[in-house]
């Protein structure tokens, strides 16, 4: 039983469905003028498209879904049931009851002896139709009548001189975009913008001599339309790839590389490239999960949850946990273990993170300044500083030192020749030996 008016039940509407009636009351709308021209005048949908300045298709869609009375009136179709969405108006790959009541008659009439002396297009005549118009319907739905016809014909010695089938110059013309469109998943309009043929003539040409073909994509199409879910590059049911349209591929494409290359949020993106957040992100989920898991660094789709957004939450949640930990690295580059042990943290969940979204921080992680100023590792500063120390403040060669120590003596000597050159000077005026990264003994300045 239908709902009634009830104001008081508005208040309690979703907010989704009352979106969805604001949708549904534009629409009607914009088809306002053009439902009164086609229930009033007997204009075609091609013409009052035209007049009203919207597509031909996209207005039949409209009819056949919101106002399919109107269209089964137009079309004198007996309303059998209630469920008028039930009562089929076009069938692929089969005549629609339009055309099989315009037509009717007339295939009666070609397939008995009281009109074989006439050809089709007299036959067509008779019952105030189009000849080429007849004679296309037979040749798609009743070709063995065509074909019947013919051979008595002949036999009676009736010959109107009217050549039959392809003509050569049709099957030279449409060879090799038939043979595409059986090997491939391209369509009818992308094979014919490729042959630069009319897709119109290629399509009769398959109605026409063809009919395996067409057979063969509606079951390709039928399958695909019974699958349950589409991947990128699929077939749909109506022969077309399941891809996003060029428009749109072109709208987030410069979001797109900045979401590959870049640490940037999607907002942040988003305002940088003029799309709105929430497009981008539906663009991104729907088009390119394999990416979205990537950052997510969800490496096995079977455990990606079923709404990308809470993931994105973790995440997010993921970065206000480590955001004191790396602006303390900013401000003092040690080293991630040291950091993660000052914030507890786990060191290398933390030191993932970094590489995975802190690429340019990770490069730094772990250096520090020395006294002259230099950047260097802090592991390795800490590892030399008593070396350092002593070659500095003795007059104990280098060599021996690194032996003391336990160091390797080229490893501590190339360490300071980079980072401390200055010790090296500071080292012979106090008596010292100065060293080379050969191992040589320079004489001492005088």
């Amino acid at each position: 039983m239908e709902n009634k008016l009830n104001l008081d039940e508005i208040e309690k509407l979703p907010a989704k469905e009352r979106a969805l009636l604001k949708k549904r009351h534009a629409l009607h709308c914009k088809y306002e003028k053009a439902v009164t021209l086609y229930a009033d005048t007997t204009l075609s949908t091609r013409i009052i498209a035209l007049r009203c300045g919207v597509t031909p298709g996209a207005l039949g869609n409209y009819l056949r879904r919101y106002w399919r009375e109107l269209v089964l009136q137009r079309h004198q179709i007996p309303v059998e049931s209630e469920d008028l969405q039930s009562i089929k108006i076009y069938s692929t790959g089969k005549q629609n009851r339009v055309s099989h009541e315009r037509y009717k008659a007339a295939v009666e009439a070609c397939d008995m002896m009281k009109y074989i002396d006439l050809n089709i297009s007299q036959v067509a005549r008779k019952f105030g139709l189009n000849g080429t118009a007849l004679a296309n319907f037979m040749r798609i739905h009743y070709e063995e009548i065509l074909s019947r016809r013919q051979k008595i014909r002949e036999r009676l010695g009736i010959n109107d001189n009217i050549p039959r089938g392809a003509r050569p110059s049709c099957v030279q013309q449409y060879t090799d975009a038939v043979e595409l469109y059986r090997t491939t998943e391209m369509t009818i309009p992308e094979i014919a913008d490729k042959f630069k043929v009319s897709e119109s003539g290629l399509m009769q040409h398959l109605r026409f001599y063809h009919k395996d073909v067409l057979q063969q994509k509606r079951a390709m199409r039928k399958r695909a339309k019974e699958e349950k879910y589409k991947k990128r590059g699929g077939l749909l049911g109506n022969g077309r790839k399941y891809e996003p349209s060029a428009q749109t591929i072109n709208k987030y494409a410069e979001a797109l590389t900045l979401y590959k290359n870049t640490v940037l949020t999607l907002k942040e993106i988003a305002d940088q490239t003029g799309v709105t957040t929430e497009g981008f992100r539906f663009y991104l989920h729907k088009w390119h999960k394999n990416l979205v898991l990537d950052h997510l660094g969800i490496t096995d789709e079977s455990q990606s949850p079923k709404d990308l957004r809470k993931a994105r939450n973790r995440t997010k949640r993921t970065s206000l946990k480590y955001q004191d930990a790396i602006n303390s690295i900013k401000q003092n580059p040690r080293s991630i273990a040291q950091v993660a042990n000052e914030f507890n943290l786990q060191p290398e969940s933390f030191r993932q993170y970094l590489h995975k979204y802190e690429p340019e921080l990770i490069s730094i992680v772990g250096m520090g300044q020395n006294e002259q100023g230099k950047r260097t590792m802090c592991r390795s500063e800490k590892k030399y500083k008593k070396a350092i120390e002593l070659y500095q403040t003795t007059t104990e060669d280098l060599k021996s030192i690194a032996t003391r120590l336990g160091l390797v003596y080229n490893s501590i000597g190339g360490y300071i020749r980079r980072n401390y050159p200055d010790a090296i000077i500071l080292h012979a005026y106090s008596g010292g030996y100065p060293f080379s990264i050969s191992g040589d003994i320079r004489s001492v300045p005088s």
